[in-house]
């Protein structure tokens, strides 16, 4: 069992360590990627969009670390295992774990066809994709005896989030916190911290992809006025990923300047 830290020297120190993220491609996950990167970590980015990734590659390429993309839908179990496989061979361990890749569906329940697609979709990636990837590679943590897991949930997995209609979206996010706690507590003698982020409204392609009068609605009600950037939360990550948060397992850090608050 790993200490905890004594003083201050090294405490948020998360160089060499080896970090895969899932969707770190874009959005949040890029900006966990810049942020660990930047720290001096080595990064294996899993998505299914190979462009994009290696375009954050070369991003990244100028901080020195080891830098790998493969090709992953997380939804796939017999693909997540092998590629799982190919980090451990080429990284040789497997530090920490974020849990990024997601979607979300904006939809009138009784307005579905009864394939119920918006549903389905969004808990098969969302909550089966994060269980799927923390099964694999917890079980190379615990052989390790150490590891770090980083859920991304979001402040939709605690209220309703308005004005749209996203009940896929809410439910796996509050399934995912449910589960960081579960796992926390099962895997703590394994020396596996397991935690989640749960970021409001941030500054990505997709959410400015939204009209303009949600974008006012959602910075009315955010104490704050603005937008969380997605360096903010992987500053978070960093934290989580580094010896400072050795005695923290099973917590669900909100960063959303505010929203939920009033919620």
């Amino acid at each position: 069992m790993i200490p905890g830290i004594e003083s201050m020297e090294n405490a948020f120190n998360i160089k060499g360590k080896n970090v895969i993220v899932t969707g770190g491609n874009r959005g949040i996950g890029k900006g966990i990627v810049i942020a660990m990167a930047q720290s001096g970590a080595n990064i294996a980015i899993l998505a299914r969009d190979e462009a994009t990734s290696k375009k954050t590659i070369e991003e990244i390429d100028s901080y020195g670390g080891k830098y790998r993309y493969y090709k992953c839908d997380v939804t796939d179990t017999k693909r997540a295992k092998a590629v799982v496989d190919e980090v451990v061979k080429e990284f040789g361990t497997i530090d920490v774990l974020v849990n990024n890749a997601g979607i979300a569906r904006f939809f009138n329940v009784l307005d579905e066809d009864e394939d119920l697609r918006s549903w389905h979709d969004v808990i098969n990636l969302n909550l089966n994709g994060y269980f799927t990837m923390s099964y694999l590679v917890g079980k190379v943590m615990k052989k390790q005896n150490y590891g770090r897991i980083i859920n991304i949930s979001s402040n939709s997995s605690r209220i309703v989030n308005l004005p749209q209609r996203m009940v896929s979206y809410n439910v796996s996010k509050a399934g995912i916190d449910r589960m960081t706690k579960c796992l926390a507590h099962e895997w703590a003698e394994y020396n596996i911290r397991v935690n989640a982020i749960a970021p409001g409204y941030t500054e990505t392609e997709l959410t400015f992809d939204k009209d303009q009068d949600k974008i006012e609605y959602w910075m009315s009600a955010t104490p704050v006025g603005r937008f969380g950037k997605t360096i903010e939360i992987g500053a978070l990550a960093v934290y989580l990923a580094s010896p400072a948060s050795e005695q923290m397992t099973g917590a669900v850090l909100t960063i959303d300047g505010g929203y939920s608050l009033a919620r």
